[in-house]
């Protein structure tokens, strides 16, 4: 149920009435109608513009034309009153029965009120997290996770098809800068005395025998011990180079570093896993970028690109002013992204004949494609902003125009205590790991106070301000209004012992006992939800659920306020069962749409606040 559908679907049947009429033309495109809130609430409980937009195809006065509209609207037993306002807008006040409806429904419906087929069963792939399989997951890839998650869970709700993914960046540099990372762990194990992570001069004098003398250990966390004791329990110590003690001895690393890349990427991808797992972020898929470069994905994708005459040789220009990091004064392979939205022309092989990343991305993208993905998300970190604009290029150009790419970016994410950063990694290196996060506030309320803002906005989580018992603090403002809600009960079961106060037996209430302001309130933003949920799916942003949530929780508090200054308002009325279960029976609503609106969000509600 969606009351603005409703009100929106009679006028559409008031507009076919016109039409019949022979009022409005045949051809009347009704698709700009909108029904929405008023800006000011004293105007009515919604506005429309019918009247404005469909005046002039019908060479009417848009004042006439409104006062047509407001006859058939109130003719209806939804609409107690039409009045048309300045150059015709049509302000709606519904009538009290339909504002009650609401309520009935949320009892009927549960947590599945607000679902919606908006999306109508369309696909969409939600790509999010994807972060290197080189360390554990920090505080950074938990704001993309939650708000992927969140995402691909609101647009579940509105009706989509939605799939979870991550991208697997499990090849190039990095990889084989981890593997070598771990395999120095490794001998370390093996010989303690000889291999120090912190010893400069030995660590270079190991890669320049191993014939890398331009590499590093860049990776020196702590948390890659544990892989190379996993790699010790595996080979125990056949993986050493002395002489006589391991089959690898004077073969050539490219024979060997892989199999030490394979086990260093299973090992780390299963600790991301369980990282996410933590914060209850689960995904469907997981792409492996290796097995979509070995299995000919990027090589059919470029053959098919030169194929359409959309790769080509030449040099690559710079932009007036500034200088792409992929740039390079010398003949390339480029893909022609400006045929399609790009600034410039985008590389797609190295200076020494590999591919860049960008060739197995647009590979990557052209196989969701494939897998009839025609809406694709990506979540990413706001420095991937440069790189925009070429990988819609890319989707445009792989899909003949068929497919779109939308990508959220994800400010910065600040741990504060008190105002002051905090630093608590002790063995991941210089970040602070999901995994404390959580353990320092919860699941619930990471994933909350990640979705408080817009995403491309900065933000500052401080662990202070999250345990806050404010209303300043969202998170703890919804979960107390749900745990009110729960804590109303049972002061009902305790003073009314009598009374039958079940969801069944509510849904029985006599709601025309709801006639308080304050009470009228909660009911009116109750039927605002399903709207919420499309809106915030259309646009894609799920912190929008949170400020309504935030909204709700308030005007739900400031009905139980009243009660404290006036025992007429308050939700038990020892005397009056009828008034008591009607306002139970609104309670109960607001706990269910409190409830459902967390579930987008992934976040548990509580019965009980400690």
């Amino acid at each position: 149920m969606n009351l603005f559908s409703d009100i929106k679907a009679d006028l559409v049947r008031a507009a076919e009435t016109l039409i019949e009429e022979g009022v409005l033309p045949r051809e009347t495109d009704l698709s700009r109608v909108t029904v929405e809130p008023p800006r000011d609430p004293s105007h009515g409980d919604m506005a429309t513009n019918a009247a404005m937009v469909l005046a002039k195809p019908a060479s009417l006065k848009p004042r006439d034309l409104a006062d047509r509209f407001a006859a058939l609207l109130t003719a209806g037993d939804k609409v107690a009153s039409a009045d048309v306002a300045g150059p015709g807008f049509i302000n709606v006040r519904l009538a009290d029965g339909a504002w009650r409806s609401v309520v009935s429904e949320i009892l009927r419906l549960g947590t599945s009120y607000g679902d919606s087929d908006l999306g109508g069963g369309r696909k969409v792939n939600v790509e999010y997290v994807s972060a290197n399989p080189t360390g554990p997951m920090h505080i950074g890839h938990a704001r993309g996770a939650v708000v992927g998650d969140a995402l691909a869970g609101l647009l579940a709700k509105a009706g989509f098809d939605v799939c979870k993914e991550y991208w697997v960046n499990d090849a190039g540099a990095q990889i084989d800068s981890m593997g070598w990372a771990v395999y120095w762990r490794y001998l370390e194990i093996l010989e303690p005395e000889v291999y120090d992570i912190t010893d400069e001069q030995a660590i270079k004098g190991f890669m320049d025998s191993m014939g890398v003398p331009d590499k590093d250990l860049e990776y020196r966390g702590d948390y890659l011990i544990p892989v190379a004791e996993g790699l010790h329990r595996e080979y125990g110590g056949s993986l050493a180079l002395q002489e006589g003690n391991g089959p690898w001895k004077g073969r050539p690393v490219d024979e060997w570093m892989p199999k030490i890349r394979l086990f260093a990427v299973a090992h780390m991808l299963e600790r991301i896993k369980e990282d996410l797992a933590e914060l209850g972020v689960t995904q469907e898929e997981f792409v492996s970028e290796r097995d979509v470069i070995e299995s000919g994905k990027v090589s059919d994708v470029l053959n098919w690109l030169t194929e359409q005459d959309l790769i080509y040789r030449g040099i690559l220009e710079p932009p007036k002013g500034q200088k792409p990091e992929d740039w390079e004064p010398r003949e390339q392979t480029l893909f022609r992204a400006t045929q399609f939205g790009d600034d410039v022309d985008r590389p797609l092989q190295k200076s020494d004949g590999s591919w860049t990343y960008f060739a197995s991305d647009i590979a990557y993208h052209r196989y969701k494609y494939q897998r009839g993905f025609n809406h694709q998300i990506n979540i990413w970190g706001a420095d991937h902003g440069g790189y925009v604009k070429r990988m819609q290029a890319a989707v445009k150009a792989v899909s003949n125009g068929e497919a779109s790419l939308t990508v959220k970016l994800c400010q910065m994410v600040r741990l504060m205590d008190k105002g002051e950063p905090v630093k608590m990694s002790k063995r991941a290196g210089n970040f602070v790991t999901l995994r404390e996060l959580v353990d320092a506030v919860g699941k619930d309320v990471v994933r909350f106070y990640l979705l408080t803002r817009k995403s491309d906005a900065p933000l500052d989580f401080d662990l202070s301000a999250v345990k806050e018992q404010s209303r300043d603090n969202m998170v703890f403002y919804v979960q107390y209004a749900h745990a009110r809600g729960h804590s109303v009960f049972r002061m009902a079961a305790d003073q009314m012992p009598g009374l039958d106060i079940s969801a069944d037996a509510l849904k029985g209430a006599d709601l025309s006992r709801l006639t308080e302001e304050s009470e009228k309130a909660v009911v009116k933003l109750l039927a605002e939800w399903p709207r919420q949920v499309e809106a915030a799916a259309e646009a894609e942003e799920p912190h929008r659920i949170a400020y309504y949530l935030y909204d709700l929780a308030s005007a739900f508090h400031g009905w139980w306020t009243k009660g404290k200054e006036d025992t007429a308002l308050r939700f038990i009325q020892a005397d009056d069962a009828d008034v008591t279960k009607a306002r139970l029976a609104l309670v109960m609503a607001v706990r269910i749409v409190i409830a459902s609106g967390l579930s987008v969000f992934g976040v548990e509600p509580v019965e009980e606040l400690n």
